[in-house]
């Protein structure tokens, strides 16, 4: 299963966006240096019903942003990710899904993620 497979899950099985339960830990102050994941699942667990690997997925967003390593982007194996930017903002939204998991732009950061000047 790709990382993005688990945030979309994780968008199934709660009904909120990936951006929402990032925004709703960010306000708990999880994203805090010294949070430990533990606290993280916790809290997906008893307020959502997440399992460790959904959970774990939200945790990595909240403490390490939407980008993933690119170990397993473009490999066509089973946990493919067709980039290195997570999308955050709704399954049925993604335009990835759109151009066949293609897409290279993240409105989540704002830019280009190689670099380039900020989206319009």
């Amino acid at each position: 299963m790709s990382f993005q497979a688990y945030l979309d899950a994780v968008e199934l099985k709660t009904g909120l966006t990936p951006r929402a339960l990032v925004d709703e830990a960010k306000g708990r102050g999880f994203d805090a240096p010294d949070v430990k994941a533990g606290v993280i699942i916790d809290w997906l667990k008893t307020d959502y019903g997440l399992g460790r690997g959904h959970a774990m997925a939200i945790v990595h967003v909240v403490k390490n942003g939407p980008t993933i390593s690119t170990k397993h982007v473009g490999t066509g194996g089973a946990h493919n990710d067709p980039t290195d930017v997570l999308w955050l903002d709704g399954k049925a939204t993604n335009p990835a899904r759109e151009r066949g998991g293609r897409s290279r732009r993240s409105p989540s950061l704002g830019s280009d993620v190689s670099g380039g000047a900020p989206n319009a």
